[in-house]
């Protein structure tokens, strides 16, 4: 049976628009999203097993480009669930423009968080500030690899000038999925420090991007 000849009610689309967004469950958002099924499949039916494959939605939206090959999700499915992945973090980063990073670090911490979460590999960026400390603009500076990336103060220094920034919050991702810092960590925090400092720049904070809460080196007292 069709999607087209359940009742109206049940129907997610129309569910959506008559509900809104909230009352859908994770299968049914995607199968707004994937539009139609398979052969002897809806729509409905495709998102359940896809959901089902990769653990969920967190899995399905961070599948790695491979998955294209799988059944039921070729290049046009991947592309847009990708599409809706990168809006949700585009969403974010305009609503941080419209904050003062300093007195909402949960706005930047979950803006960070949804930039580096879920990478496979190490990822380091700068979220620049401006003389009231608010966000100009995030940029990833550095990529490694599963266990670490080399970053270089002289590289951030110079990215911090050239985005006229007056203030910076550093951030990075751990795959493994743990977000307690280093040492490694700790000292790379000290050489930003102090290197900013030459130019007059302030370092805000080093957020570390876990699988659960990102952790601040500020809120620690690590700065």
């Amino acid at each position: 049976m069709s999607i087209l000849d359940w009742p109206v009610g049940e129907r997610p689309r129309e569910k959506l628009l008559a509900r809104g967004a909230g009352a859908l469950s994770d299968a049914e958002l995607v199968a707004i999203l994937i539009r139609c099924g398979t052969k002897g499949k809806t729509a409905l039916d495709v998102s359940r097993q896809l959901l089902e494959t990769y653990g969920g939605v967190r899995g399905l939206l961070t599948a790695a480009p491979a998955a294209r090959r799988q059944a039921g999700f070729g290049g046009t499915r991947y592309a847009t669930l990708q599409a809706a992945l990168e809006l949700s973090r585009r969403y974010l980063a305009e609503r941080m423009h419209n904050v003062d990073a300093l007195t909402s670090p949960h706005a930047a911490r979950a803006y960070l968080n949804a930039r580096l979460k879920d990478r496979p590999y190490e990822v380091f960026g700068c979220l620049y500030l401006d003389t009231k400390h608010r966000p100009i603009r995030f940029e990833e500076l550095f990529r490694g690899t599963i266990d670490g990336a080399s970053v270089y103060p002289r590289e951030v220094v110079r990215t911090v000038l050239a985005n006229n920034a007056a203030a910076v919050i550093v951030a990075h991702n751990h795959p493994s999925g743990v977000a307690e810092p280093s040492s490694a960590d700790q000292s790379l925090t000290r050489r930003l420090k102090a290197a900013l400092a030459l130019v007059d720049v302030r370092l805000i904070d080093h957020i570390i991007v876990g699988d659960g809460a990102a952790v601040s080196f500020s809120e620690r007292g690590l700065l």
